[in-house]
């Protein structure tokens, strides 16, 4: 069942179709700009655009860093990645989102241009966002960050991704951790959950939707039986020693259920979890930010990471 105030939007949200990923790209962002609002409070933020190196000779990264004018001190540092199954999205449709989280949790965020599939496939996506990370620690002084307060920040593929980073940055003994939020997280690309086999043409995002992303993302390598836990993270058979986190999952969504058996698997390994499965959502139903329930979902969100990171 679908929330009431959402359910009389429904006719209103687009269906994406991701056959095409210049059209949907573009389609994406005109509908961002639509829905676009000022963001109370960004006069309060610095913001710059630049570029930092990129994995081992790989292009440079482009990033979006926001900056709070009156910081104390060192402050916490977030790396946001956005969404888009791994196809669509950029930092300028991320940036109302990145500007909340800067302005709510005080922190530096760094939010990541990463190269998007199928021209950039697998590794390329997070090897872009691992090298932000690695920005955010190695200038850290420069940035004003605290290095003990790192954190993840990711939607859908963009969790995935956040997840991925994670796993990335413990086996390579990378810049440490505090916290990794993962919202309606994209994890595994076998689509076996019964939550990928039920909703086939659910808002917003379907099963036919994440098997479009899934071979975009992994190429050569989509319905190969070894593809890398650092691709789809819900094949890692080792998640000791990762980053507390909270994860929240859409009650009418796909992904679902790889959201909740990956808070499992971490509580399983000794990571602790806070799991919020919200009733009534779909999958990006947060974008219709009138609604109660986006707002609550919203509110905790804030709360948490502001616990996370120390903010009081």
């Amino acid at each position: 069942m679908i929330d009431p105030e959402l359910a009389s939007v429904l006719e209103m949200l687009p269906a994406i179709d991701l056959s095409d990923p210049v059209a949907a790209r573009a389609g994406f962002e005109e509908l961002l700009a639509a829905l676009r609002a000022e963001v109370p409070g960004i006069e309060t933020l610095e913001i710059e655009d630049r570029f930092v190196p990129g994995w081992e000779g790989d292009p440079d990264v482009g990033v979006r860093v926001y900056r709070p004018r009156d910081r104390p001190g060192p402050v916490p540092g977030v790396l946001m990645i956005h969404g888009g199954g791994f196809i669509i999205g950029s930092v300028e449709a991320e940036h109302a989102g990145a500007a909340v989280a800067a302005i709510q949790t005080g922190a530096v965020v760094v939010s990541v241009e990463y190269r998007l599939a199928p021209e950039h496939p697998f590794p390329a996506g997070l090897h872009d966002c691992y090298s932000a990370l690695r920005f955010l620690f190695d200038h850290a002084g420069e940035l004003g960050v605290d290095t003990g307060r790192l954190a993840l920040l990711g939607t859908s593929a963009g969790a995935g991704l956040a997840a991925a980073t994670a796993l990335l940055a413990r086996d390579l003994g990378g810049p440490a951790l505090c916290f990794q939020m993962l919202h309606i997280p994209e994890l595994d690309d076998r689509l076996e959950t019964a939550s990928m086999q039920a909703f086939v043409d659910s808002p917003v995002w379907n099963r036919p939707l994440a098997v479009q992303s899934w071979k975009a993302y992994l190429g050569a390598a989509a319905d190969a039986d070894d593809v890398s836990p650092y691709a789809a993270p819900a094949r890692a058979s080792d998640l000791a020693g990762l980053p507390p986190a909270y994860i929240s999952t859409a009650e009418n969504d796909p992904l679902r259920d790889e959201g909740i058996l990956y808070a499992l698997a971490l509580l399983h390994a000794g990571v602790s979890v806070e799991l919020h499965q919200f009733p009534g959502t779909f999958h990006g139903s947060a974008l219709v930010a009138t609604a109660e329930i986006s707002q609550r979902a919203q509110r905790e969100s804030m709360t948490v990471l502001r616990r996370a990171l120390g903010v009081n």
